[in-house]
This record gives C-alpha cells, structure tokens and sequence, in this order.
C-alpha cells in the first residue's frame, strides 16, 4: 500500500483525502485477493489433482480409490526404477531426498558424507539428467499434428 501511495503521490500529487485513499486502496486489494484465491486451484502434486477433491468433493470416488493407489504406486515404481538406473551418487541421492521421513539438507549430507553447500547442484544435475533419460523413455505428446 505505501509503495501506491508513493507512486500516487508522484504522478498526481498528495491525494487531497489520504484516509479516505488508502481504505479505498486497502478494500480494492483484498478485493484482488479474493477473486484471485476464488479462481485458484491447489494442486496436489502426488496425485496431479486437485488437493480438496475437485468439484466432485470428498465422497467422491476420486483420489482415495483403488484404481488412483495403484496408479500412484505404478508412478512410484517407475520413478524409483528410472532413479537407480542414473550414473554416480544420483541414486542415493535423490533416494535420500525422496525418503519418506522428509529429511533436511545438513540431515541428508551427513547421511551420504558430502558437504551441504553441494546437494543443491549435485541434486540440479541428477533431475535434469533424470529428466532426459525419461523424456527419451516416453513419447512426447503431438502438437497440431507436429511431433516435436
């Protein structure tokens, strides 16, 4: 707000009511805000839908079902098997990383004895080298009847 009442006040001068300003400000904001969190959608990245059910709710059939664990367990597979087959120290790290216990970077470079300040381009090198070997693996989608 005080960032708009500086770019207000030198383009237009003070505004000759400053309350009156900065509560039409505010209100306009939160305004903003609302509309925006209305149109959002939080999306749950494990099961690459909406984290509070969709439109359909909670009792739907939806992410709890059977069909969506063994989906779910099959990506795991996959991503874990794509994960083991990476060169170097990638598969114990990106293993640490993706334990389920949620370790912090001084937790998982004590673990593997490297130093911290290096996890971060260590685990950078082993996504993008991860990211190619399965972009090689599976078929890119056709755009306008282009292959890519």
């Amino acid at each position: 707000m005080w960032l708009r009442w500086l770019e207000h006040g030198r383009t237009a001068g003070a505004p000759p009511h400053p309350a009156r300003w900065l509560r039409t400000a505010v209100r306009a904001e939160v305004r903003a805000v609302r509309r925006r969190v209305r149109r959002e959608t939080a999306y749950d990245p494990v099961t690459d839908s909406p984290a509070d059910g969709g439109v359909h709710g909670a009792g739907s059939t939806g992410a709890g079902g059977p069909e969506d664990r063994l989906l779910r367990a099959e990506r795991l597979r996959s991503l874990r098997t794509a994960i083991g087959r990476l060169p170097g120290r990638c598969p114990e790290l990106l293993t640490a990383l993706l334990s389920y216990r949620n370790p912090t970077y001084r937790e998982v470079a004590r673990e593997l004895g490297i130093s911290q300040g290096s996890l971060g381009p260590t685990r950078s090198r082993c996504v993008g080298c991860l990211r190619t070997m399965l972009t090689t693996e599976v078929a890119l989608p056709e755009v306008r009847g282009k292959v890519r």
